[in-house]
């Protein structure tokens, strides 16, 4: 005769039914595969990688530095940045959890708590205010006592650190531009109409980059921004 084994020996032992336990892990493991897309929404990657890509699109270098390069500096820029948020949430929540000391409802607002904190102080009141207003037009969604829910929080957050990177862009982008325009007009005062000013302004604008030490005052300066 077959032997049904009994569901219950085939999970990891805790709190409620089996199907419960079940419904815990397919949502633990579709947390973990969106890891990649939480780590863009709640850190700090959004406004170093906008800022980076502006770099890249002032200098006028299509492919350098290569793709990789620039997403591999923005992800250690964030885990530098993200230290001490990761290092809380990891204490607090990750570890008691594994320890089996605390239930994954309790282990979740621990491991959320640093990761609001940090948004809550960097987000613009004013986008706030907008989603928080549209949730409770739209939605019904009201704040309970007082805290800004994750579902408000993080659009807020997002809209907040694009316009952050888009104006550290327009500052990184700006000297560039200056440099195009001198190049341009030196070639049209020259004649030279049928050579593009970008050829001739690439090496100066790459060379201005490397004299004013660039990526030390860009990366200064992104990391400061934040604290």
């Amino acid at each position: 005769m077959a032997q049904v084994p009994d569901l219950n020996s085939l999970i990891p032992a805790g709190e409620g039914s089996a199907a419960g336990r079940i419904i815990q892990l397919v949502a633990m493991l579709t947390v973990l595969s969106l890891a990649p897309g939480l780590l863009v929404m709640v850190t700090s990657f959004t406004r170093i990688v906008v800022a980076l890509s502006f770099l890249r699109s002032g200098i006028g270098l299509q492919s350098t530095p290569a793709n990789l390069i620039m997403i591999s500096l923005a992800l250690f820029m964030t885990f530098y940045v993200m230290a001490p948020t990761f290092d809380r949430a990891w204490k607090d929540g990750v570890q008691p959890l594994t320890r089996n000391e605390i239930s994954e409802e309790e282990a979740f607002t621990k491991i959320t708590d640093p990761f609001k904190e940090f948004m809550q102080a960097h987000v613009r009141d004013k986008d706030l205010k907008l989603l928080d207003d549209l949730a409770v037009e739209h939605m019904q969604l009201k704040s309970e006592n007082g805290e800004v829910s994750l579902r408000v929080l993080i659009p807020a957050f997002m809209i907040s650190e694009l316009r952050r990177g888009f104006e550290i862009g327009f500052l990184i982008a700006l000297p560039f531009l200056v440099i195009d325009m001198i190049v341009a007009t030196l070639t049209m005062s020259m004649g030279m109409m049928m050579l593009p000013p970008t050829v001739l302004s690439l090496p100066f604008k790459v060379l201005f980059f490397v004299l004013i030490d660039g990526w030390n005052m860009l990366v200064g300066g992104l990391v400061r921004s934040f604290f």
